[in-house]
């Protein structure tokens, strides 16, 4: 199968611009990378649904499976962050489950559920101005 010349130039743009991000952006920037990243997963997953593209389904929601727990759940300072960062990390683990029913089940609204829940977080986050409050950053190898 044959890609047009566009369609890889405009691919590799993409990829080049999301590294840029990444490469430039302080700590709390990359969280909202992560969650913008996060709802893109999503809604390429209920896009492969509709189309009945399991593959491409089960690898989008691979990848949201996997920002949640290896990007925001990771990222989560529990030790200081008490009631907020313990809700946080529940919220991440049930939008995990949620996701994995929605690929064994073909579950559209289970998708929807996720999105619901996590467009608040993820709005709320973009408001904060800087790094945010300690108690959201990441245990450094120090423990810190």
């Amino acid at each position: 199968m044959f890609t047009s010349v566009q369609s890889r130039a405009a691919a590799v743009y993409q990829r080049v611009a999301v590294e840029t991000s990444v490469q430039g952006a302080d700590p709390h920037q990359l969280v909202g990378l992560l969650f913008d990243a996060l709802l893109r997963s999503i809604a390429e997953a209920r896009g492969a649904l509709l189309r009945h593209d399991t593959a491409a389904k089960g690898m989008a929601l691979g990848k949201a499976v996997r920002i949640l727990e290896e990007g925001l759940k990771a990222g989560l300072n529990v030790r200081e962050g008490g009631d907020l960062a313990n809700n946080l990390q529940a919220l991440y683990d049930y939008s995990i489950l949620r996701l994995t029913q929605a690929n064994l089940r073909n579950d559209e609204r289970a998708l929807e559920e996720v999105v619901q829940l996590i467009e608040p977080v993820a709005q709320s986050w973009k408001l904060i101005k800087g790094p945010g409050p300690a108690y959201l950053q990441p245990v450094t190898a120090s423990g810190v």
